[in-house]
């Protein structure tokens, strides 16, 4: 049975997920992300396994296009130059 402490409200959700409560909401109107409503405030909540779900689709498509992790790696605009990060 699925308790009131499973799920996330539209902030909380946002922050899990690193995206914007915008997104959250356009998700929704779009039908990409299901969220339930709060039987007295109509708030829509968000199911922390349906956001895990995102986030391992995310992983695996990532990973399926061969795209690396983002590092810290900004290479100068101009070559003759040494990046001020660079050691």
């Amino acid at each position: 049975m699925t308790k009131l402490s499973d799920f996330l409200t539209v902030g909380e959700a946002a922050g899990y997920l690193g995206v914007s409560r915008d997104t959250l909401r356009r998700w929704d109107r779009s039908g990409k992300l299901v969220a339930r409503r709060h039987p007295m405030t109509e708030f829509r909540l968000y199911l922390t396994a349906d956001l895990d779900l995102i986030l391992a689709g995310l992983s695996r498509s990532t990973l399926k296009r061969g795209k690396p992790a983002k590092t810290d790696t900004k290479k100068s605009k101009h070559p003759n130059r040494r990046n001020s990060r660079s050691p």
